[in-house]
This record gives C-alpha cells, structure tokens and sequence, in this order.
C-alpha cells in the first residue's frame, strides 16, 4: 500500500527565501489528506502537480495564520473548479466560525458539502478510521490550542503464497477466507494449513506529524517507534530560550525526541525566517539522530510502498 508524504511547505510564520509556510499532502492508497493549509498551498499544489480534486480529508493542528490561512482561499478553488464530493475537515472547533464568515461575507455557498470534526488539543483520540489507517490527534505545548496528527496503517490481511495457491488449484473464492488466516480442506478432505498457504504481512507503518510545540515528555509515548517522524525544529539550540518563549522546538531537541520514540526516520521543518540555509539545522538535528532530512519543499519521504 503506498504510504508516503510531500512536503508542500517548510517556512515558519512567513513565506521566506523561497519557502513556502506549512503544508503537507499525504498519499496513502491513492487518497490524499491534506495535513495544513499555510498561504500560497495552491501554489504549491500547482507547482508539485497535487490534484486539488483528490482531496478529501484536511487536518488543521492549530488556528496560528501560517498553518491555516490559504484555507478558505483552497475552499473557494474547489467549489469554482465544480467540486461535488463531501471534503471532511479535522481542526479546532473555532475553524468553522471563521470559514463561515468568510463565506458569509463574500455571499459564497459551497456546491459540495464540508462535514466538520473538531479536535480536542487536551486529549489524544482517534477522530478518523476508513479501511487503510487510522487517524489519531496528538496534544501539543503550545501558546494556543494545538494538536499533531498521527497516522497509523491497519495490519493488512496475510499474502497468498501464489505458488502453493496455483498448485493445489485452490479457487478464487476461497482467497479471502485464507487471507483472513482460514485454513484450506481440498475437495478429496485433505485440509491444508493456512500457515503453509500464507506468509505473514508486514508490519503497519505509521506517519507522525508534530507540529508547533514546546519540547515536553507528554506526547513521545504516543509516537513511540515511529516509522517517520515529522517534528517542527523552528530555532537552532543557541535560541533555546526564544524556542521556550515561543513555545517551539529547536533541532537539537527534535533530533533527542527521535532517539526518545525509536524513530526510524526523522524529518524537520517549520525553520524560522532568521535561517538564509539550512545546513546548521540538519547538521545539530544530525549530531544526536543520524537518520534526519530536512522538509525541503517538492520533496516526497516513502513511508511504505
């Protein structure tokens, strides 16, 4: 099942030395989810051929203007382009007033409906299960409400060993029941092990998404043993006190949360405009968590394929 993450935006509070604020599209199973929606996201949609039409879940972490104000703009573009499809929207439940007066003001009705779930930033819960993955919200330190996202596989059913299948001609109609761990009895009663037919599948990936927070203990337990962890690393560790202030993450902190959790992989983002390259950034992230990249804009991190 492809499993797999693009970077859309990687900027802080302001679009800077060709970056972009933050945004993010999965793709898992060919359905996309729009993780943030900063200004200029359709730009950048347009710019890494992301198909507007193919989304049909966004998830906002926080109402900070770099993580949600190119929103209503996106909504518009949907419903010009002949949108008909439902789009659910995940985020703090302050969204729905500010997109209804927006649309208010601008005496704009939707042609497709939205259907709204709210999170809650002081308690972590499943807020999305369809047949690939579950969706779960992660509470944050941060100077405003403000949740990450976790995104979870289902285990997949167990994989038919084709050759042992063809060879006892077993019939198509028999697949599903074996690939939900069922053994086989041929037409002659001789019954065939399901563990002789089948091998097991691999193991569920997941996708962590920490967006602005103040580095604390609470949430790692929840990412523990990430496959890919995306963690916000806004300041180098010479500004530990601005990052405390603003309630952010340096890179030296989200490389220790990678080591923490038992990451496979570590990528950073949401740098600060102070910051011309980035080099210093992945270098400190680096010194702690080897396995780090940077959330360069364009690219796409394989989760599982």
């Amino acid at each position: 099942m492809k499993f797999e993450v693009t970077i859309l935006g990687s900027s802080s509070a302001t679009p800077i030395f060709n970056r972009n604020p933050t945004a993010q599209v999965l793709n898992i199973n060919e359905k996309l989810y729009l993780v943030d929606c900063a200004e200029g996201t359709q730009q950048q949609m347009l710019r890494f051929d992301v198909k507007a039409s193919r989304i049909d879940y966004i998830f906002i972490s926080h109402l900070h203007g770099d993580h949600y104000l190119g929103l209503v703009g996106l909504l518009s573009s949907m419903h010009l382009n002949g949108r008909k499809k439902e789009l659910k929207i995940f985020g703090p439940p302050p969204l729905k007033e500010i997109v209804d007066l927006q649309l208010k003001y601008s005496e704009t009705t939707l042609h497709y409906p939205l259907e709204w779930v709210f999170t809650d930033a002081t308690a972590k819960g499943i807020i999305l299960e369809n047949q690939d993955i579950f969706v779960e919200t992660i509470p944050l330190d941060h100077r405003i409400p403000c949740t990450g996202f976790l995104f979870r596989q289902k285990k997949r059913l167990r994989k038919l060993i084709k050759e042992k299948i063809e060879q006892l001609e077993i019939p198509v109609a028999y697949y599903s029941a074996i690939k939900k761990g069922n053994d086989y009895t041929a037409p002659d009663g001789t019954v065939y092990q399901n563990s002789t037919l089948t091998i097991e599948p691999a193991e569920p990936k997941s996708y962590a998404y920490v967006s602005d927070t103040l580095y604390t203990e609470k949430y790692l337990a929840q990412i523990n043993s990430v496959t890919l962890l995306y963690h916000e690393a806004t300041f180098l560790n010479d500004m530990l006190d601005r990052a405390n202030q603003t309630h952010h993450t340096t890179a030296l902190q989200a490389g220790e949360v990678a080591v923490r959790v038992n990451a496979e992989k570590l990528v950073i983002g949401h740098f600060s405009a102070r910051y011309k390259t980035l080099n210093e950034l992945l270098e400190e992230a680096q010194s702690v968590f080897p396995n780090t990249e940077l959330a360069v804009e364009g690219k796409t991190f394989v989760i599982s394929e």
